[in-house]
């Protein structure tokens, strides 16, 4: 039995993904097993394009990264009720409600096995509302599913040479993703460092990998070996 809380990128609800609606099906089917194991899960899903579209539609019109984050928060609720509605259909005791507050998801996690929810306040991203949820729920470790099978160096995207880390310290991760600040709405980064941050005051485990694969995603609930990176504390 463990509790597990996971960050999933909205970018892994992209119409570009192939065979989503197949990957959301793999998603509830991971859940739904673990749950029946007695494990506690918490997902807390990101705002992915539509979140970022909304952000740039109002930009010209609103000078206030505060004010835009909370676009990119309502697309992050819409994502989570989208799991949420997904779960409950396929029978997973899964919260009646998305929490907008930590506290409150902690309050229901220990109600129902399995709870989903997306931002909570501007100012950080979903990554570090999951983080906040694993330490705030006592868990075993935060997965942060996203849509690079590692933590690199640089962007692999931009750098197919970049060097890729199976393992990391939170202080070395800290060094890659930057200073515990948040720079832009709707901004985009392997792991947000903020998140990373208090995930290192914590010493909260945290398992990196690709989400797209969500044999990855079981076998970093479980426990198990994944290709991936694993930021524990030096």
């Amino acid at each position: 039995m463990a509790t597990v809380i996971a960050a999933i990128g909205g970018s892994l609800l992209r119409p570009e993904i192939e065979e989503r609606h197949a990957w959301l099906e793999g998603l509830v089917s991971v859940i739904r097993d673990r749950v029946s194991m007695d494990d506690r899960i918490g997902i807390v899903v990101g705002g992915g394009a539509p979140a970022r579209e909304g952000i740039e539609l109002a930009r010209p019109l609103i000078d206030n990264e505060g004010h835009l984050d909370k676009i990119g928060i309502a697309a992050t609720r819409l994502n989570a009720t989208i799991v949420r509605e997904a779960l409950s259909d396929a029978g997973v005791s899964v919260s009646g409600t998305i929490p907008i507050r930590v506290d409150e998801a902690v309050l229901l996690l220990e109600e129902r096995p399995v709870v989903v929810m997306g931002g909570t306040t501007p100012g950080h991203t979903t990554d570090a509302v999951a983080i906040r949820f694993a330490i705030a729920s006592g868990a075993d470790r935060c997965i942060i599913a996203t849509n690079v099978p590692k933590v690199y160096e640089e962007d692999p995207r931009e750098n197919p040479e970049a060097e890729s880390h199976d393992f990391l310290t939170h202080d070395r991760l800290q060094e890659i993703v930057g200073p515990a600040e948040h720079s832009r709405a709707g901004a985009s980064q392997i792991v947000d460092p903020v998140g990373v941050s208090e995930a290192n005051m914590s010493k909260m485990t945290l398992n990196i990998l690709d989400g797209r694969d969500v044999g990855l995603i079981r076998s970093a609930i479980v426990g198990d070996e994944f290709v991936g990176t694993v930021v524990r504390g030096a």
